[in-house]
């Protein structure tokens, strides 16, 4: 698998697993993903790759144009002109082949440094319009191009539009070089030299694509296999709600190194084993392991890459390959691994159950439909929230959106996510180009027409939540104020408006865009799903267990204590004296229960004894036979070489729960990762719309920055060097009580110490229904002045005159803290 491109060898970071070429049964079974692949994976059209390829050339040609207009116009020689060149470079699914129909084609338009990104975009003149010779002005009057969107402020800027119907994302590249040839070697990095940190993430796209399939190619089968894969695993991901790199999820460059690390570690295996592999290898890796496929190096050109001592708050790391490695998957949270995770075992278990299925009758037909499901994110959570991005105008609202877009992932997973009290939150990266926000919102008709909304799902932790209600206001008013506020230039109109739903309120349009379904199919669906869910049914199955025990025991006590026979004449006596009529029925009926008292005894021991043996043999959680118990031995070999700390299986697996849960993240303030997601990798061009925008940490910020605990050998090399490390027992001396060495040390005087409010403060109890329990204090305060909140009283001229009058209400605590 050893490579050799841009003048290097590459060779892959990670040994093979398995190099056994697939058996029959293996290729019957990848005929039949390939009868599913022919019918529901359609590719592109012959007449749709042409058109791709004439819009692609055409636009080349008035490039070129351009960039010769450009050197005339700052008055360079014939000869600089006409060795000026440049370069129209493909990169992500359009380059490696995967041609998905309607995908859109990220371009990098590779110029000589005579052209600037002010030419690209075109000066601002008098009248507030652009120049027309600039590349964007061209573009925009060509006669082919329709939805014209330019994005002159973000981090690596970009001009997306759609020629003769091909949505095209085009990113400008400055080389520090008065000629680009036709033979430029874009996957060598002296190219690198001397370019600013724009070029250097828009050449990143094309660089890491050629190096992935270098890396996958050796043979026609093995790269055929790879673009198989990739394509399932595109629809999988879109099916799914999974496919967003900018939501925390995984975009197209996430999902060929993924797909490019399988073929690595399975080289002969068909596409069909090969997907199977794909949710094994995912299901069971070990996060924050990075995703490689090579080790990164430095070129010595001065750019950062990436080092694995300085990722500690990074969740689920995928390295791109290419020179200056980064991390592709910046945006992943621990929420959105959560989800991710989740769908990567429901993946394996689907296509194992197939695989096990054709093993045992080959020719039985199979449901791979299954896999591709549609989710069911719209009737998956009890409580959902939509968030309405609205705009003055159809220009103003593309630009708005596509800036709150690039922050939603902070709103869900850093300020909700982390300040209230959810198991779970999901937000789903598909927008409905629909307005739902409440009636009731002061929002014009031109912004209700230019809105689009997203939907965010989330369960409710019942263990930490406190009282009632979930207050989402102030994080939301914090996003305003502290993402939104970024945008510039902000109009007025620009707003995100929210509105709270349950499962049964949300509209039908969610349940028929997204499901395919009307609103009662869907309900009908969310109840045979809350059926059959296993968590449902243990506590189900555990319920009914403790009722069957309190039953027992309750015939058991009766029987020892001799109590049965009163309790037997005292119901008697009561009967006899309300129905003195029915008296010989009433004796028969008692005879009858006294009878059967015994047979339901028997019965509920032996409905506790099944109970109990269902529980002590629990069959979900047995490790699965034969070979697939081979094929995870195998991997977690694997796992075990390259982690950086030696760790038992069970320890690994107990760091995963862990992760998932949140508790080996430092996840610090909410923005300290702002320049690392400036950085972050540029690939699919459509998916970073990152704006630009300068911040200064404030001391506090600035303190709670952690790393997370060091080894011992690494702490005595730092100390040795002269680094001052403080340990747990230690940090009881840094700060205001560390002693200067210029300082004498003073004697410690101990003082009781008092702390004073400002603001008196009554202590109520509550009962049970959250009402102030009257212990016979005064329910009125007289007062001639507001002296300031009381608890349970209220301030009011009333029928005894001006004072504090006790309410009565009830005391509702909101959640907005996670404890």
């Amino acid at each position: 698998m050893t490579t050799r491109i841009g003048g290097r060898v590459v060779t892959p970071a990670l040994p093979v697993v398995s190099a056994q070429p697939p058996t029959e049964l293996e290729l019957s079974f990848q005929q039949k993903l390939e009868d599913y692949c022919k019918e529901n994976v359609p590719l592109e059209s012959t007449d749709g790759i042409q058109r791709r390829e004439r819009a692609l050339n055409r636009m080349g040609q008035l490039a070129r144009e351009w960039i010769r207009h450009v050197c005339v116009k700052k008055g360079f020689p014939p000869d600089v002109v006409n060795i000026a060149g440049g370069q129209l470079f493909t990169s992500g699914s359009y380059r490696l082949g995967v041609h998905e129909p309607g995908a859109d084609i990220d371009t990098i338009l590779v110029a000589p440094n005579m052209c600037t990104r002010e030419d690209f975009f075109g000066e601002v003149l008098e009248n507030d319009k652009r120049d027309p010779e600039s590349l964007a002005e061209r573009i925009r009057q060509h006669p082919d191009v329709t939805n014209f969107v330019p994005v002159e402020g973000a981090a690596v800027p970009i001009l997306t539009f759609d020629w003769e119907g091909v949505n095209i994302d085009l990113l400008f590249a400055r080389l520090n070089s008065t000629s680009i040839p036709a033979s430029l070697d874009i996957d060598n990095d002296t190219i690198l030299d001397g370019v600013d940190g724009a070029t250097e993430k828009s050449l990143n796209g094309p660089r890491v694509t050629n190096l992935i399939a270098k890396l996958v190619g050796g043979t026609k089968e093995r790269y055929q296999t790879f673009l198989t894969v990739v394509r399932c695993v595109r629809k999988w991901c879109k099916s799914r709600g999974l496919y967003s790199n900018k939501m925390g999820y995984w975009g197209g460059v996430n999902i060929n190194i993924a797909t490019a690390l399988c073929v690595q570690l399975y080289p002969l295996d068909c596409p069909a084993s090969l997907l199977r592999k794909f949710f094994l290898v995912f299901k069971t890796w070990r996060w924050p392991t990075p995703v490689m496929l090579t080790r990164p190096h430095d070129a010595g050109y001065g750019l950062t890459v990436w080092n694995a001592q300085h990722s500690h708050r990074q969740v689920a790391p995928i390295i791109t390959p290419a020179y200056p490695a980064m991390n592709s998957t910046l945006a992943t949270s621990r929420q959105t691994l959560q989800i991710m995770h989740e769908e990567f075992c429901r993946g394996h278990a689907i296509i194992d159950k197939l695989w096990k299925k054709h093993q045992e009758e080959p020719d039985a037909e199979l449901d791979w439909g299954e896999l591709f499901m549609p989710s069911d994110f719209f009737i998956l959570y009890p409580n959902y929230l939509s968030l309405c991005i609205v705009g003055p105008t159809q220009t103003d609202a593309q630009a708005w959106s596509g800036f709150v877009e690039s922050r939603l992932r902070k709103l869900v997973s850093d300020m909700l996510g982390r300040s209230l009290p959810l198991s779970k939150i999901q937000l789903w990266p598909k927008k409905i180009e629909a307005c739902v926000a409440d009636k009731g919102a002061l929002l014009t008709r031109a912004q209700r027409e230019n809105c689009s909304t997203f939907f965010v799902g989330f369960q409710i932790d019942a263990l930490r939540m406190r009282g009632k209600q979930l207050n989402v206001e102030l994080q939301l008013s914090n996003f305003r104020e502290w993402e939104l506020s970024k945008f510039m230039p902000f109009v007025s109109g620009m707003d995100l408006v929210a509105k709270s739903f349950t499962v049964k309120e949300l509209p039908k349009l969610c349940f028929e865009t997204f499901m395919n379904m009307d609103k009662n199919e869907a309900m009908q669906r969310r109840k045979a799903l809350r059926k059959a869910d296993p968590r449902r049914q243990e506590k189900k199955r555990v319920r009914k267990l403790q009722e069957l025990k309190a039953r027992m025991a309750e015939i058991k006590k009766r029987k020892e204590k001799g109590e049965e026979d009163n309790v037997t004449e005292t119901e008697t006596a009561q009967e006899e004296e309300n129905n003195q009529g029915d008296e010989v029925e009433n004796k028969v009926m008692i005879e009858r229960k006294r009878k059967r008292e015994p047979e339901e005894a028997l019965t509920i021991k032996g409905e506790v004894d099944q109970a109990e043996i269902k529980t002590d043999d629990p069959d979900d959680d047995s490790p699965p036979p034969g070979e697939n118990s081979e094929e995870a031995n195998l991997l977690e070999n694997i796992y075990d070489t390259i982690a950086q700390e030696k760790k038992t299986r069970e320890e690994a697996e107990a760091d995963r729960q862990k992760l998932l849960a949140g508790e080996l993240l430092d996840e610090g303030d909410l923005d300290d990762d702002d320049d690392e997601v400036d950085n972050m990798y540029t690939g699919d061009a459509r998916e970073t719309y990152m704006f630009r925008h300068q911040k200064k940490l404030n001391r506090q910020q600035m303190t709670s920055m952690r790393a997370l605990p060091l080894g011992k050998e690494e702490v005595e090399i730092l100390r040795q060097v002269g680094v001052a490390i403080v340990s747990d027992d230690e940090q009881k001396v840094v700060g205001g009580n560390m002693v200067q060495p210029w300082r004498k040390p003073r004697q410690e005087i101990s003082m009781p110490v008092k702390i004073n409010f400002t603001t008196k403060w009554d202590i109520v109890e509550l009962d049970s229904n959250g009402h102030i329990i009257d212990k016979g204090d005064d329910d009125f305060k007289p007062s001639r002045n507001w002296t300031g909140r009381m608890a349970g009283f209220e301030f009011k001229l009333g029928e005894r005159g001006l004072g504090y009058y006790r309410t009565g209400k009830k005391v509702i605590v909101p959640s907005n803290t996670a404890y």
